[in-house]
């Protein structure tokens, strides 16, 4: 046997006994949680129905962790702020803290209101219907997964409640105006992470990057933009992350925050000081500054994510526990056992520890090139975004408004690139066919709105054409092509797209076909 085809198998069976390893330790997880959930309930009379739940929910929350937790630490693996295994570390933690700590004690299992529960009054068709939202939900979002496409886990449970709803009572149950804004934040969402992250990104090219001494301004800027951080996430946290555990209004969450902005200025301006002169004079040097800024985003999205998220997978769940341990049918609030909690907290860790690397290396690397500076303005704008959002009762996804943010970055930098494309081939238009190169070179030289990076690259690119720069039909063209770089990766963009358009409709059609088959299973 050759040694290239050993090898290949070798790669092979390695690939195979790590997918063999993962769903190993999945399963392990599942058959715990039957094991708990039967030991803990021997009494209820459909026992099996609850342990059925709580498998479903169990596997739910390890499709959260596995896609929806790429949004938090993409952007930090993906600058090299974080390893992938410290990115997997911390998020794992801080989702788990979030979920239990500040979890809530509870939860709307009509999730957004998209169903009246009155309408589903029958406590055995209530269970079908909420098991039936879970199974779909979480069986979209593992094909999600898999095909490598980060979508609204919110979005997939509204989408399994709303199909099984109307499986079980018809089209009248649900409240379309509710389903109306929803899906106007599929614009919404994005548009507005993504415009915010691009202006910030923006000022820091203006007041830094574009800069001769990209360090020292770096040394005067910074500072604010860590304290504007610092302002957002404790108002994020403040209004999302602790709201189960105390009452916070939007203006005192406003001051709190800027208190601590403040306060972050004042401690963060001599450390900067003390590295500046440390740090190379260029971007490279500059993007060290965001590295702890940049560990910290992804600590505290991660417990807000928990804190939020953990309703998407427990939350049915909560609904079948309560309508069979008290026998009153489908209510619209319900209290979530602390049991719960854990297992929604632990599947969303277990999920993004096995199956999360795939989507964070996605969100991280795939759809354009991020470094620590552009992740920042991605961290700052999730934050900002759902602060205005929830001030204006506006129901987002943080998935959208994340991946909106991450595609603003990207079509910024390729604007900017198009409009230093235009200048450089203006000056090419008026100096074509000069012998004197310097002459060419000293008025590209001149445009100081241009990244000094990027004016270096086109001047090396000039420079390749000859000593004599004399630009003819076939090196213009060579050129126009260098200069219209794609940054966003059109692939990833659509993939992503549709994913996020069919996710309501794809996750109602599974759970509306499942409620059947259990209708169909249970009745006599």
């Amino acid at each position: 046997m050759k040694v290239k085809e050993y090898l290949k198998i070798e790669n092979a069976t390695d690939l195979s006994r790590s997918e063999v390893g993962r769903l190993g330790t999945a399963i392990l997880f599942i058959v715990g949680v039957m094991i708990y959930t039967g030991s803990r309930f021997a009494h209820v009379d459909q026992l099996y129905l609850l342990i059925a739940a709580a498998v479903i929910g169990a596997y739910m929350a390890m499709n959260i962790g596995a896609n929806d937790v790429a949004n938090n630490v993409g952007p930090a693996v993906g600058s090299f702020a974080l390893t992938l295994t410290g990115a997997i570390v911390i998020a794992a933690f801080f989702e788990a803290a979030g979920a239990i700590i500040a979890g809530g004690d509870v939860v709307s299992t009509v999730k957004k209101g998209i169903i009246d529960p009155a309408n589903v009054a029958d406590p055995n068709v209530f269970i079908w219907v909420m098991m039936g939202a879970l199974i779909g939900a979480a069986l979209w979002l593992n094909a999600a997964t898999w095909f490598g496409a980060p979508v609204s886990t919110t979005h997939s449970i509204v989408g399994g409640v709303m199909g099984a709803g109307i499986a079980a009572a018809g089209w009248d149950v649900v409240n379309w105006d509710a389903m109306g804004k929803i899906a106007l934040s599929w614009v919404i969402s994005p548009l507005t992470g993504g415009i915010i992250a691009a202006l910030f990104l923006y000022l820091l090219k203006k007041t830094i990057f574009f800069k001769t001494e990209p360090v020292e301004a770096a040394r005067k800027v910074v500072p604010f933009m860590i304290g504007v951080m610092a302002w957002a996430f404790t108002t994020y946290i403040a209004l999302k992350g602790i709201k189960s555990l105390i009452k916070i209004d939007f203006v005192n969450a406003l001051l709190i925050g800027l208190v601590v902005g403040l306060v972050a200025i004042v401690l963060v301006r001599p450390m900067i000081n003390k590295a500046a002169p440390k740090l190379e004079n260029n971007r490279d040097g500059v993007n060290k500054l965001f590295t702890i800024p940049l560990i910290i985003s992804a600590a505290l999205l991660s417990f807000a994510h928990g804190a939020n998220d953990v309703a998407n997978a427990v939350g049915p769940l909560a609904g079948v526990v309560d309508a069979l341990t008290h026998t009153q049918g489908g209510s619209s609030k319900v209290a979530i056992p602390i049991w719960v909690m854990v297992i929604g907290a632990l599947g969303i860790s277990v999920g993004l520890a096995l199956f999360g690397p795939k989507l964070i290396r996605t969100v991280g690397s795939e759809i354009t090139e991020l470094d620590r500076s552009r992740a920042f303005c991605i961290a700052l704008a999730a934050a900002i975004t759902v602060i205005i959002a929830s001030q204006l009762g506006m129901p987002i996804s943080s998935t959208h408004v994340a991946l909106g943010a991450v595609f603003g970055v990207g079509f910024l930098r390729e604007f900017l690139e198009t409009r230093l494309g235009k200048v450089v081939e203006d000056v090419l238009n008026k100096h074509e066919g000069e012998k004197d190169f310097g002459v060419a070179e000293q008025v590209l030289m001149s445009f100081q709105n241009a990244p000094p990076e990027d004016k270096q690259r086109m001047l090396d690119q000039l420079k390749k054409m000859g000593p004599e720069a004399v630009i003819d039909a076939a090196e213009r063209k060579m050129l126009q092509k260098a200069l219209k770089r794609q940054l966003v990766h059109r692939s990833s963009l659509l993939k992503i797209v549709s994913a996020w358009i069919i996710t309501v409709p794809v996750s109602a059609l599974l759970a509306a076909m499942f409620y059947f088959v259990l209708r169909g299973m249970m009745l006599p």
